[in-house]
């Protein structure tokens, strides 16, 4: 539930260093990467040892934490953020830059679950004890998979601070943990097609159900309730399970 504790740190790390010292988005966003992957995976080390709903809540809760204190010291530009950030030169480079990263992100992650460093991530993740018991040390395992994360998601903070000209307490807010989330569900949990997809549906909705004001989390939250409980394991493994249910005939000689 932490993605908006990644999102709001990789943006406050690239607009300070583009509104403070004058750089380029072509170095703002690297470095925003790398910076904000560590300085997550350092908040989240000492709670790492949780495991499930505590974990989640703990994550859950720092993103929150963070903004009183940015309003409180007023740090950061405050409640106002840091504005008139240098934007992308135009916005057909902003759409590869996404593009590509996504792309890179994708099939990265995928040769990482296929070699044999991904299949003890995926014991941790179905068995963390037996693993354990193996004499493997998981908690070094999850500090990694924790910065790949957290990297992740500064970078698109980053790429959405230049992309707005703005870098402020609005990139902790709940819908940056939520909405990753409700993709994941919706599109389907333990795949990467999955969440990709499960966006592809609700970011659109969730644009096209903004012109309704308030009545657009009333919508937003029928449709994620009725694809929760109709299609409880999403879109992608319901069509692949459908698509090795079809039978092959087979021409016999």
């Amino acid at each position: 539930m932490g993605q908006s504790l990644f999102y709001g740190i990789g943006s406050y790390v690239a607009g300070a260093l583009n509104y403070y010292w004058g750089w380029s988005p072509l170095f703002t966003i690297p470095v925003a990467t790398v910076v904000g992957g560590r300085l997550c995976t350092i908040l989240l080390l000492p709670v790492l040892r949780l495991r499930g709903i505590y974990f989640a809540m703990v994550t859950l809760v720092l993103p929150l934490m963070l903004m009183r204190l940015v309003e409180a010291t007023r740090i950061l530009g405050g409640t106002e953020g840091l504005t008139g950030l240098t934007p992308f030169p135009s916005p057909l480079m902003s759409l590869y830059v996404i593009q590509i990263a996504l792309l890179i992100a994708l099939f990265g992650f995928r040769r990482i679950i296929d070699s044999d460093y991904g299949l003890v991530v995926r014991g941790i993740n179905d068995n963390d004890r037996s693993v354990m018991s193996a004499g493997i040390n998981i908690y070094w395992y999850k500090t990694q998979i924790l910065f790949l994360g957290a990297a992740v998601g500064s970078f698109a903070g980053a790429f959405g601070t230049h992309v707005d000209m703005f870098a402020g307490m609005p990139g902790f807010a709940l819908d940056y943990s939520l909405l990753p989330v409700a993709s994941a569900v919706v599109g389907g949990m333990g795949t990467f097609a999955g969440p990709l997809l499960g966006a592809f549906i609700l970011v659109p909705l969730s644009e096209i159900l903004r012109a309704l004001g308030a009545l657009r989390i009333v919508f937003y939250g029928i449709f994620l309730v009725i694809f929760i409980v109709g299609l409880p394991e999403g879109i992608f493994p319901y069509m692949q399970r459908k698509y090795h249910q079809f039978e092959r005939w087979v021409e016999i000689e």
